[in-house]
């Protein structure tokens, strides 16, 4: 950890900061708010790859439908240099799971030398349906599992810890009524890590901190008091180290970034305190990543509050 710590100081930014966002953003730009076309999806992921944030970068998703549209859009971008890292991609299962791999498993062989499938996302409501669909995943495919947080996750939670699946989580929309309440997304996160489930996050973490925004990019949009992708990393990360819920609800609800205090060991929160060895056991083992159909607007509020 010494090295990591040694390795990041030439970046000019917090090494904790660094250590939370490294990987941590999947590009989602085919989906909505930006519901980009294809060709224009696959540009903006090129040229993010090839930025100077491209550490921020994680798996590029779409659904398993549209994999040969996406490989026809990609094959130009694709390097023919041994140096440069294939493209990570997450495929979301629509259709039946069995005819799903088999798709994943014909594009891996097919495309494997400049792209590969290692993610799987799929949607459960009831605990059969966990059990069923992970009877099919293999075993090179990390599988995520979207989970409804009401009435309670709980049963779905341990179904996927015994699965050995991860956990996905929906954390906004395109009207205010789709944000989960502080209190559900709290007790999802514990949830998981009681039962030491990874997850991920989808939807409405286009900002650092919790604040209002408009829920599009219409004109005419609703706003909503919106998730911060910082509120939600950091009270993962405080859960998995032994804070209690109603502390983490206040993460979670954290709008000042001030409040928020990254340096080059650690980050902390008022009296609350990680350190960087801390942050990264969390995000790479629990806090995997969060869905964004843009990576210019995170980075974007970053530079903003002064952290990039």
């Amino acid at each position: 950890m010494n090295d990591y710590r040694q390795s990041q100081k030439r970046h000019g930014m917090a090494n904790s900061l660094r250590a939370l966002m490294r990987s941590f953003i999947d590009y989602a730009g085919l989906f909505p708010p930006a519901q980009l076309e294809m060709n224009a999806a696959v540009e903006q992921y090129a040229a993010y790859r090839r930025s100077e944030h491209a550490w921020m970068l994680g798996r590029f998703v779409l659904p398993v439908s549209r994999l040969d549209e996406f490989a026809r859009e990609a094959v130009a971008h694709w390097s023919k240099s041994e140096q440069e890292p294939r493209w990570l991609i997450s495929a979301l299962c629509s259709a039946q799971a069995q005819e799903a791999i088999a798709t994943i498993m014909e594009f891996n062989e097919r495309h494997s030398a400049f792209a590969f499938i290692d993610t799987l996302e799929l949607k459960a409501d009831r605990v059969d349906e966990v059990e069923r669909a992970m009877q099919l995943v293999p075993p090179f495919v990390a599988a995520y599992i979207e989970i409804p947080l009401a009435p309670s996750a709980e049963p779905l939670i341990e179904a996927i810890a015994r699965t050995g699946a991860r956990a996905k989580v929906r954390t906004g929309g395109l009207i205010p009524e789709m944000i989960p309440s502080t209190g559900d997304l709290v007790r999802f996160i514990a949830g998981c890590a009681a039962a030491n489930v990874p997850f991920k996050a989808t939807a409405g973490l286009h900002h650092p901190i919790r604040s209002v925004h408009r829920m599009t990019y219409e004109p005419d949009s609703p706003s909503g008091l919106m998730h911060g992708f910082l509120n939600v990393a950091l009270t993962s990360a405080f859960l998995r180290y032994g804070m209690s819920h109603e502390q983490a609800a206040q993460v979670l609800d954290e709008t000042s970034a001030d409040a928020f205090q990254f340096d080059d060991e650690g980050v902390a929160w008022h009296e609350w305190r990680l350190s960087i060895e801390q942050l990264v056991a969390a995000r790479e083992g629990f806090c995997i990543s969060f869905g964004s159909c843009s990576v210019s607007e995170p980075i974007e509020d970053l530079k903003r509050l002064g952290l990039l």
